[in-house]
């Protein structure tokens, strides 16, 4: 049974270009493919699909135990992943075990000791929620469009990033699609600025360091 702590929580991320990510106390969130394998390709939310069951697998796994999780994913599929809708979302682990404990049945074993560990920790305000509120668009958001205002930069930037035509950028934004070859390329610059940053601190640091 994995270690209970009712003061983590379950964050997911999906990327502008599509990559999924979900951590638990800040450290990433396992697949749990040796117990339970529906989807190799990672978790997904929003929907009822293998990716989704496969995260409240994982989700319930990391709270419970295997036996509880199998018996109930398609149960906490429906009720809560389901209902993450948008790139960013969060659910406490005190909400995750509120969901558990009414659907435990009376003769588990581990309840016991999960109610021994909500005692001594203290209770959290229930959260669960997106980044924002979200409602199905009528229209598909631009990604061309949702890149560059993230990276603060126009289309003519992006062009001269890639060292591709910028008529190339403008055919991606008409037809709201970036070729495969055309998103690694973003998220490798995308990731190069990140690491960047994380240089920039570091010097930033050390001159601390020698002016004390």
């Amino acid at each position: 049974m994995a270690i209970m702590r009712n003061n983590h929580v379950f964050k997911g991320h999906k990327t502008l270009l599509g990559a999924k990510y979900v951590t638990y106390g800040e450290v990433e969130l396992p697949l749990r493919l040796d117990m339970f394998c529906l989807s190799k390709n990672g978790f997904d939310w929003g929907n009822t699909g293998s990716a989704a069951q496969q995260l409240s697998f994982s989700i319930l796994c990391q709270l419970s135990n295997e036996a509880f999780a199998r018996e109930n994913v398609s149960l906490f599929t429906t009720d809560v992943v389901s209902k993450f809708n948008g790139r960013d979302w969060l659910i406490s682990a005190s909400e995750v075990l509120k969901w558990i404990e009414k659907h435990t049945k009376e003769d588990d074993t581990w309840k016991k000791q999960e109610e021994e560990e909500k005692k001594e920790a203290p209770v959290n305000t229930i959260i669960l929620k997106t980044q924002k509120t979200f409602k199905k668009p009528k229209q598909k958001n631009n990604v061309v469009k949702e890149i560059c205002k993230e990276l603060q930069i126009t289309q003519k930037d992006l062009a001269s990033i890639l060292e591709i035509p910028e008529g190339t950028i403008s055919s991606w934004a008409v037809k709201n699609e970036i070729p495969r070859l055309g998103k690694k390329a973003i998220e490798f610059y995308m990731q190069s600025q990140k690491n960047q940053q994380i240089i920039e601190s570091y010097k930033s640091f050390v001159k601390l360091l020698d002016v004390s």
